[in-house]
């Protein structure tokens, strides 16, 4: 039993040493991930400044509009949620039309889920859910093999803070400056809804047409149904054109692509 004993000292540095490596590793993907988020962090900030000026000109106080872009990291969700709320929509308006429009992150969240180690706990699966937004999405989802939740998580706290940050001088910018100068930055958000909206369109007819349709509708039913609210009118249409898109102009799926990618290549032969 002596040699146990002699040996024990040794395998208690290597454990440590173990530890120590695992620790480094960790804390350099975390950073690599927060290197990688910066950028987005950045991006963010300019784009949400806005959106604290649209949360004031919504009635919402300094603190309300910076909880808002904490909680909910979705650039066109909280365009609608002020929009929304400036034009006193009811709370049911609101809501449907917030998951209706933030619909797209439970797509990513899955597709996300496949890159995630089986063995993941469910808090760190939350966490991680909690701010999947595009562009983090995007350099997550690109990542070579299993996701490390570190880089998530490094990536997170580079995007979400300048998202909150922007949002947060934007609504102390509105407290400030006079009315004129307040409605010349609110244009800014119609450009950020455009920034949204149109690289998608340009990429894809059908999300050209419905954008252009969308425009076209929403104009006809502010001056057709003026009984309904600016929310509900904009959750019916938002329900009628993607609806009406989805029918007419189904996506085809990789299989079926496949399949026939298969079949000229077995006609040609």
């Amino acid at each position: 039993m002596w040699y146990k004993f002699s040996l024990y000292p040794y395998y208690l540095k290597k454990e440590a040493a173990m530890k120590q490596t695992h620790s480094n590793s960790r804390r350099s993907v975390y950073f690599e991930g927060l290197r990688d988020g910066f950028p987005i962090g950045l991006g963010y900030f300019a784009v949400s400044f806005s959106l604290g000026i649209a949360a004031r000109n919504a009635g919402l106080t300094v603190t309300q509009g910076l909880l808002s872009s904490l909680l909910c990291n979705a650039s066109a969700g909280e365009y609608a949620l002020f929009t929304l709320i400036g034009s006193g929509a009811a709370c049911v308006e609101i809501a449907l039309a917030t998951l209706i429009i933030n619909a797209r992150y439970l797509l990513m969240s899955c597709a996300l889920s496949q890159k995630l180690s089986p063995d993941t706990p469910l808090g760190v699966r939350m966490l991680i859910g909690f701010d999947v937004t595009d562009e983090v999405f995007g350099i997550a989802i690109a990542q070579e093999g299993l996701l490390n939740v570190w880089y998530f998580i490094g990536a997170m706290c580079a995007a979400l803070p300048g998202w909150s940050l922007g949002t947060l001088f934007g609504a102390l910018a509105g407290n400030v400056l006079p009315v004129w100068a307040m409605n010349g930055f609110s244009v800014m958000l119609y450009g950020m809804f455009l920034a949204i909206i149109m690289p998608e369109g340009k990429k894809n007819r059908v999300v050209l047409g419905c954008i252009g349709v969308s425009f076209v509708l929403s104009a006809l039913a502010a001056k057709l149904l003026p009984m309904l609210s600016g929310g509900m009118r904009i959750l019916l249409l938002t329900i009628f054109i993607s609806a009406a898109a989805a029918i007419l102009f189904p996506r085809e799926s990789p299989d079926v692509d496949t399949e026939n990618a298969s079949g000229e290549e077995a006609h040609a032969a």
